[in-house]
């Protein structure tokens, strides 16, 4: 029988972000699956989106023995504490060196981990598997489409198998993808070529969506363009908040021939780097997107949804800012918002009760420039314990735990508040504190892109704003320092010049 052992550690490291992750982060999960372990973790990743779960379930269709080591993941934030890593790693690496014999090796990893010791979190998690495996076992990762991909992930690694959808409804997939090329492996005993491309300029998250032109139409091409002689290739757009050198774009194509591998490659290069003006769109500051939504929603029969982009918890924002907050009551617009990030708000309304007033200093602890609690008195609409089930195409069915939550209301305008971090990507995240999000006038969520996979159907139109946030949608707004040098920092933008020692 095929053994292959199978493990997975996702973490998007926003190196500007505020809150580091630790490993109390990665055993809750924030979203993702609580951290499981040794036979756990094929009872946990099962009938979910994520990686992890596609390929568990082709592999028991393939008859193959899976050897499970670790899953977890964890919020975006800043950087992955050296505790974290080590012991989460070591699981790794130890559980797949104590496997016995073993087939080939397939890992769940995000592609834009930093760690306060390492700048390529993949690329040394990757090596060490490596080493106790040797050259000749086959190594595939899925990745997140935003990954940040290094030449030592490359290097390492058989395969590295993207996302091709932004929201993410293809994370299960891309992990069938995993298992399909693994097989493939298996059967021929072929190495395939690679071709490796770094593009030349920075994405912003909020354009790389894959609704949207030019996304939509380059992932068009690129399946197109597999065949028998290039069985897996992909673009990863990369995750434009992380600080070191490999940071960006980047396409990457397995081959029967190098010169398979490298047409697809740059045939896909070619066709990113002609839409480098279609990559930079319209982003609205609070006042004039609310009062602009609130215009758009006289004549609306559905809500008017806006992105709170730059404190989406997806990225690295603690997702605790008050600017749109503040925007919706300065304007006396009807709207629901959510979710801030608030424990101590949260006990404070359950201690209350429904129907009582609470006067709080919401949200704003995280310290971002130009933002500070919101200092108001609130009523107490609806208390939860926040354990839900999230059904939506983005979280796909997965069990969310956002401890204890309240629904508050100030004028029209309501406001969810939870005790953990999880961005706003799913329509249970408003009921499950009594808000009907298809009766809003108005919907301001804490995400960038994700939450469109649930919320575009309930739409009568789309905005995204940029209030004060960790994850600023101009990414020639952020402090570089560790860049490779040449890249743009925005499409068409400056040049990346490394400040002089």
């Amino acid at each position: 029988m095929t053994r292959i052992a199978v493990g997975g550690f996702l973490h998007e490291t926003n190196t500007f972000a505020p809150t580091k992750a630790t490993f109390a982060d990665f055993q809750h999960g924030g979203g993702w699956p609580a951290m499981t372990e040794g036979a756990d973790v094929l009872k946990v990743m099962r009938r979910i989106n994520v990686g992890l779960a596609g390929f568990v379930d082709s592999a028991e269709a393939n008859g193959w023995e899976l050897i499970p080591t670790i899953a977890c993941g964890a919020s975006p934030s800043a950087h992955v504490t050296k505790d974290a890593f080590e012991r989460i790693v070591r699981v790794m690496v130890d559980g797949i060196a104590a496997s016995g014999p073993i087939d080939a090796v397939y890992l769940d990893l995000h592609g834009a981990m930093v760690t306060e010791h390492l700048d390529d979190g993949e690329g040394e998690i990757l090596a060490r598997v490596r080493r106790v495996i040797g050259e000749d076992v086959p190594l595939v990762t899925s990745l997140d489409l935003h990954a940040n991909v290094t030449p030592a992930m490359i290097g390492h690694a058989d395969a590295l198998i993207a996302y091709r959808t932004y929201p993410h409804v293809d994370m299960a997939e891309t992990g069938r993808a995993s298992a399909r090329h693994l097989a493939l492996l298996l059967k021929t005993k072929q190495r395939f070529a690679k071709a490796f491309r770094q593009l030349p300029f920075l994405i912003p998250i909020s354009w790389q969506c894959t609704n949207d032109q030019p996304t939509k139409g380059i992932y068009e091409k690129l399946a197109a363009l597999e065949s028998d002689g290039v069985p897996t290739l992909s673009f990863a757009p990369g995750f434009p908040a992380a600080d070191f050198r490999d940071c960006g774009p980047s396409v990457f194509a397995y081959g029967k021939t190098q010169a398979d591998a490298d047409r697809a490659a740059d045939a896909i290069v070619k066709l990113i780097e002609s839409h480098e003006d279609d990559f930079d769109g319209k982003i609205w500051s609070p006042d004039d997107g609310v009062r602009h939504a609130m215009e758009l929603a006289k004549g609306a029969s559905k809500p008017i949804i806006i992105a709170d982009t730059q404190d989406n918890p997806g990225a690295g924002g603690d997702s605790d800012t008050t600017g749109m907050l503040r925007a919706l009551v300065r304007n006396k617009a009807s709207a629901a918002t959510g979710a801030i990030y608030d424990p101590e708000s949260a006990k404070a309304a359950h201690a209350a009760g429904v129907g009582a007033t609470v006067t709080l200093s919401l949200g704003g602890k995280s310290g971002i420039p130009g933002d500070e609690p919101y200092r108001e008195t609130f009523v107490v609409e609806k208390l939860s314990d926040g354990r839900f089930i999230a059904p939506g195409p983005y979280y796909g069915g997965r069990e969310m735990e956002m401890g204890p939550s309240a629904a508050l209301r100030i004028g029209d305008v309501r406001v969810v508040v939870s005790s953990h971090k999880a961005q706003l990507a799913d329509q249970a995240m408003y009921r499950y504190v009594g808000i009907e999000p298809t009766e809003q006038k108005i919907l301001v969520n804490k995400s960038s892109v994700h939450f469109r996979a649930d919320f575009e159907p309930i739409a009568e139109q789309l905005m995204i704003c940029a209030a004060p946030g960790a994850m600023p949608a101009d990414t020639a707004s952020l402090p570089w320092t560790k860049l490779r040098p040449g890249i743009r920092i925005k499409p068409n933008g400056p040049v990346f010049d490394p400040p002089s020692r």
